[in-house]
C-alpha cells in the first residue's frame, strides 16, 4: 500500500461540475462529497475520476435518487472520518451532534453548507469545510479540499478553483 493517500473533499457544487476539478483531483484515491450536490449529474462526473462518497444536503431533497444519506460514517486508509452537511461551528456543536461525535469518535469531520471553507483542529478531532465549488456567491471564494494521510498523520489542504 502507498503510505501517502490523498481524499478530494468537495461540498455545495449545486448542480455545477467546474472544468479545473479533474486537474485538482487528478492524484485523489476517493471523493468525499459533504452535500447539496444540486444534481446527480456531479457525482456520475466526479466518479470518472475517483470513487465517491457523498452525503445529501438541504437542497438536494427530492432532487438525487435514494440511498444518499443525511450523514455517514467512513473508514479510508485506517482514518474514521464523520460526514455531515450542516454542522454549524466546531466550537459551538448542538448536543446532538456532540454526542455522536463522541460516540463515532472520528478523526476527521467533513462537512459544507456555509460556503465558508474551514480546516481546524479542536479537541484532537480535524474539522474540514472544503467550502463551495458550486456558482459563485457573494465574494466568498470557491474552493476544494484535499485530505492528505499519511502515516497515521491527517492534514488538510483548501484549494482554490
Amino acid at each position: 500500500a502507498m503510505s501517502h493517500q490523498i481524499v478530494g473533499v468537495i461540498s455545495d457544487t449545486h448542480g455545477l461540475f467546474d472544468p479545473r476539478i479533474p486537474l485538482l483531483f487528478e492524484d485523489v484515491q476517493y471523493i468525499l462529497h459533504a452535500g447539496d450536490v444540486g444534481d446527480f449529474k456531479v457525482l456520475g462526473q466526479l466518479e470518472n475520476l475517483a470513487p465517491v462518497i457523498a452525503v445529501s444536503g438541504n437542497v438536494d431533497e427530492g432532487n438525487l435518487p435514494p440511498g444518499l444519506e443525511p450523514e455517514k460514517n467512513v473508514l479510508l486508509f485506517g482514518v474514521r472520518i464523520f460526514m455531515t452537511h450542516i454542522l454549524g461551528s466546531p466550537h459551538r456543536l448542538n448536543l446532538g451532534q456532540t454526542e455522536r461525535i463522541r460516540v463515532i469518535q472520528p478523526q476527521v469531520v467533513i462537512y459544507g453548507h456555509s460556503h465558508k471553507p474551514l480546516l481546524e483542529r479542536v479537541g484532537g478531532i480535524l474539522y474540514f469545510n472544503p467550502g463551495s465549488a458550486g456558482p459563485k456567491r457573494f465574494s466568498l471564494p470557491r474552493t476544494v479540499g484535499l485530505l492528505e494521510i499519511e502515516e497515521g498523520s491527517i492534514h488538510g489542504r483548501i484549494v482554490e478553483i
